[in-house]
């Protein structure tokens, strides 16, 4: 059996696939975005997130490594073909929504960087995107991994660099962690940062590298270490994901808060480079291109476990690619303001997570299903409460934004 008498450290890798979702563009601009225009008001909102995202994540992992099958797989065998179509559909649109972010991420960095046409820059990350999922396709999983883990150094490096830079006031940060918010613009910015978090692709794929990395384990010693190895995977991944979220957030909130132009990530960029110089604000672009490449190929990689699994059939690597690579590049080719168009991803994310925690829950607490590791009680509630809270944070902000207020 795979994995049984390797060094625990070698069991990591799956959960640092899935946390590059977690830093993906669509983070730095909705936390850039909360940080310039709300100072340190959502910072517990990243805390809340990151703490979802580690429950939510292992039950993923957890859920793979004992049925064998991924998240798309178990729910698409207990639905009807009309129902499995129709959540495909919404799956769909959630993994387009993904892709948006992270293309038009990777062309706004390449366009900071080399002053290359936002088009021309979205293309270039959709054919690196491709070239990595190649490489997943021809040299495995482990060798994908250990890429895209390299991806997620770098991204931590960049963003993380600037907060070293310019430390911020810590007792204004720490009255940050209490749960309030300032209208309806705060709310909206809220419900994308929890959706460019808890990122319903991430849920969906987790399961499905898990098993392909360790494959199915029978009750025992064995499947024990590794889902235990599995925990330390999520916890170590999460917390490198959260500490750049949260440096993102922190960065904005100490720089940039006041600045005119802080809404985009050009403007953002700028205003780093004004306030910590041209060394530090390198290291933003390049960390925001390395986030546009490493969670593109993420991202379609999970557009296809979503689809093959749904769908119950597989799709050329070419076409999957294609199929969200478009709406991004017509949202390049048409003007649209990016980072606004970035932000407005990040709250469809939102709407989709639901429809991927709801079948988590339900399917890791069934005990015909998990056998001796299905959730305790404990486990089964916090799931359920990370469910209720999003949908909660949604209906609240659809109410706020028809309001008017």
């Amino acid at each position: 059996m795979r994995g049984r008498d390797r060094p625990g450290w070698l069991l990591l890798g799956p959960a640092f696939v899935a946390a590059v979702a977690y830093v993906d563009p669509g983070n730095v601009a909705a936390n850039i975005s909360a940080g310039a225009q709300f100072g340190f008001l959502l910072v517990w909102v990243i805390v809340v997130a990151n703490a979802m995202a580690c429950v939510v994540q292992y039950l993923s992992a957890k859920l793979g490594l004992v049925t064998g099958q991924s998240l798309p797989e178990a729910v698409g065998a207990r639905m009807g073909r009309p129902t499995r179509l129709a959540y495909w559909v919404q799956a769909e649109l959630v993994a387009m929504a993904t892709d948006l972010a992270e293309i038009v991420g990777g062309a706004i960095a390449l366009y900071l960087l080399f002053d290359l046409p936002l088009l021309l820059g979205g293309l270039i990350t959709g054919a690196v995107s491709l070239v990595l999922l190649l490489v997943k396709d021809r040299r495995g999983q482990t060798v994908f991994e250990r890429v895209i883990t390299g991806l997620l150094a770098v991204i931590a490096i960049g963003f993380l660099t600037s907060l070293f830079a310019a430390p911020p006031p810590v007792a204004e940060a720490a009255a940050g962690l209490i749960p309030r918010f300032e209208g309806a613009e705060s709310v909206l910015l809220a419900a994308a940062m929890l959706g460019a978090t808890v990122m319903p692709h991430a849920v969906y794929l987790h399961s499905g590298l898990v098993r392909d990395r360790h494959g199915t384990s029978r009750p025992g010693p064995h499947r024990t270490r590794l889902l235990r190895a599995t925990r330390w995977d999520v916890g170590i991944a999460m917390v490198v994901a959260g500490a750049v979220n949260l440096s993102m957030v922190l960065v904005a909130a100490t720089n940039l808060q006041g600045m005119d132009n802080t809404d985009s990530i050009e403007g953002a960029h700028a205003a780093v480079q004004n306030s910590l110089g041209p060394t530090v604000a390198l290291l933003f672009a390049v960390g925001l291109l390395a986030s546009g490449l490493a969670s593109s190929s993420v991202g379609a990689y999970a557009g296809a476990m979503i689809m093959q699994g749904l769908l119950r059939r597989s799709i050329p690597l070419m076409t999957r690619r294609l199929v969200t690579l478009l709406p991004a590049l017509v949202v390049l080719a048409v003007g649209v303001d990016p980072s606004r168009a970035l932000v407005l991803s990040q709250v469809v994310l939102s709407f989709g997570i639901p429809f991927a925690l709801i079948p988590l829950v339900r399917l890791t607490a069934d005990r015909a299903l998990m056998g001796s590791d299905v959730n305790g009680r404990v486990t089964t509630a916090l799931g359920w409460i990370v469910a209720a809270l999003i949908t909660l944070l949604n209906v609240v902000l659809i109410h706020l934004t028809l309001s008017g207020r």
